[in-house]
């Protein structure tokens, strides 16, 4: 697909809290320097401090929230649009999204299935999306066309409840790093390589332990195609620290 056609469902905000506490952290830096503003009783170079620091900390806090906002609501499914037409679907596959939320990766997958299945597992948390829930997912799927593609179940990624072999394509976007533990998050890993097919594509972003990822899938028997990262579009704050990384593979 050439262009990301408008999205016709409701996929809320990625960890909601975080951008509402960049904002406001922002204020209470901005209302900091406001009231420098009107002490009057320090010297100048320090009352100009007391002004200036507090005054740019806020502008940076605002910055910081208006990029997550735009990634959460935007940029992520401009990017994942290109990744998924990077796969070369052709139309009939079976493809597994893991921690599929309210379905920004999973329906954006759906629409290039034309003949094939997009299942998506999650446990629903609401702290990692904000109004995450299955009835949700199952609404836009309806409002995107493709409900009869669709597939949703309530799993826990280190235990899929599926055969081994059972996907052409798996996916996942910003899911793994909520799995507390190294060893866990080897779990859910090593069961996105027992699920996928032999010759089958995997595609993972995650902001945090994807060279950890990479490493696991290579134990698994997985061939590390592509580790990168997924640019400022996919970012979520005001630097590359921020940045979502992709890592990329094939079941040899």
């Amino acid at each position: 697909m050439s262009s990301l056609p408008p999205r016709r469902g409701a996929y809320g905000f990625d960890a909601p809290y975080a951008p509402l506490l960049m904002a406001l952290g922002g204020a209470c830096l901005l209302a900091l320097s406001a009231w420098g503003l009107w002490r009057s009783e320090m010297n100048s170079t320090r009352r100009a401090i007391s002004i200036f620091a507090p005054g740019v900390g806020a502008l940076w806090l605002f910055l910081n929230a208006g990029i997550y906002v735009y990634t959460t609501r935007a940029g992520k499914f401009a990017v994942w649009a290109e990744l998924l037409d990077q796969l070369e679907l052709k139309g009939d596959e079976r493809l597994l999204d893991i921690g599929c939320g309210r379905g920004a990766v999973l329906l954006l997958a759906a629409q290039r299935l034309p003949r094939g299945r997009a299942v998506g597992v999650d446990v629903w948390s609401t702290m990692d999306q904000s109004g995450n829930a299955e009835q949700v997912t199952r609404q836009n799927a309806a409002l995107e066309g493709v409900a009869e593609r669709v597939e949703l179940h309530t799993a826990d990624m280190r235990q899929l409840p599926f055969d081994d072999g059972s996907f052409d394509v798996v996916v996942s976007s910003l899911a793994i790093h909520n799995v507390s533990g190294a060893g866990e998050r080897a779990r859910a890993l090593r069961e996105a390589a027992r699920v996928l097919k032999k010759g089958g594509k995997l595609a993972i972003a995650d902001i945090r332990h994807t060279r950890a990822y990479a490493s696991e899938l290579e134990a698994c028997g997985l061939k590390i195609t592509d580790r990168r990262s997924l640019g400022v579009r996919f970012w979520y704050g005001a630097g590359p620290w921020a940045a979502t990384r992709l890592v990329a593979a094939i079941k040899r």
